[in-house]
This record gives structure tokens, C-alpha cells and sequence, in this order.
């Protein structure tokens, strides 16, 4: 069980897997640095000096409307936090953005690497059958395909 085990974890896609869980929580806590200290001050400027993230509606009014979300919760008032629910979609936002933009120029130089692969079938000029490059004989109609070769 534990030789399985070790191949397991040992597979090339176990590794790239944690190596890209690893990275995406770092990348996560950068992106989300970005949106609350860089992008939504500017957007609660245009918006009204409004932050996102304090706003919410108060489902039950019998305990009274608190003047802020962390009253809300220190007193047990049940809300919708609608204000963290449009930050965190933004954020989602620029991660995605942020990974198109990264993954682009890599499948870019990706794809320019690799040379495009040999054709491995063919088709026989004789039936139209796809068959192995290599084959010397159709095994359909069996046409020597050498002596075709020559025409």
C-alpha cells in the first residue's frame, strides 16, 4: 500500500496539481491585497465614497437597524451582506483576468515549441482506406502500395 501510495504522489500531475494549489493561495492573497487596498478605494470614490464591503440589509428590524456590519454581527442581527458578495466577485474578476493574461503568452511559447507531429496514417490511393504511413501493402484491397508509389 505504501509503494501505491508513493506512486501516486510521485506522478507528474499530483505534483503539478499541489505546486498550483500552493501557488494559487499566494497568487489569491496578492489579488485580494490588490482589490481591497488598490482598486475598490478608487471605485467606492466614483461610486459615492461607498464601500462595498459594509453594505448590507437587515433581515429581522425587531433588534433595530445597526449602523454597521460588525454591529450587525456583534449583536446577532441577522443580514445579507450583499457588500462582501460584490467585492469577492470582483476579485473573481481579476483573478480570472489575471490568469488569461498569464496563461496567453504561455501557451504561445508553448505551442511555437513544439514541431507539429509526423502523420502517423494515410490514406491507400486505391480504396480511399486510411492505413499506417509504413504500410507497404493495403490490407483492404490489398494494392501494392510501393509500386503505386512510382507513378
Amino acid at each position: 500500500m505504501l509503494k501505491e501510495f508513493r506512486a501516486f504522489i510521485a506522478r507528474g500531475n499530483v505534483m503539478d496539481l499541489a505546486v498550483a494549489v500552493i501557488m494559487g493561495a499566494a497568487f489569491g492573497r496578492i489579488v485580494s491585497t490588490l482589490v481591497d487596498g488598490i482598486l475598490m478605494p478608487p471605485i467606492g470614490l466614483i461610486t459615492g465614497r461607498v464601500d462595498f464591503s459594509s453594505l448590507f440589509h437587515v433581515l429581522d428590524a425587531s433588534k433595530g437597524i445597526p449602523a454597521s456590519l460588525a454591529e450587525a454581527k456583534a449583536q446577532g442581527i441577522p443580514v445579507i451582506a450583499y457588500g462582501q458578495f460584490i467585492n469577492e466577485a470582483i476579485g473573481f474578476v481579476i483573478v480570472g483576468f489575471s490568469v488569461f493574461l498569464m496563461v496567453k503568452p504561455v501557451n504561445r511559447i508553448m505551442s511555437a515549441r513544439e514541431p507539429p507531429a509526423a502523420p502517423t496514417s494515410r490514406d491507400c490511393p486505391f480504396c480511399a482506406t486510411t492505413i499506417p504511413v509504413k504500410a507497404t501493402r493495403c490490407p483492404h484491397c490489398t494494392s501494392d502500395l510501393q509500386a503505386s508509389a512510382g507513378r
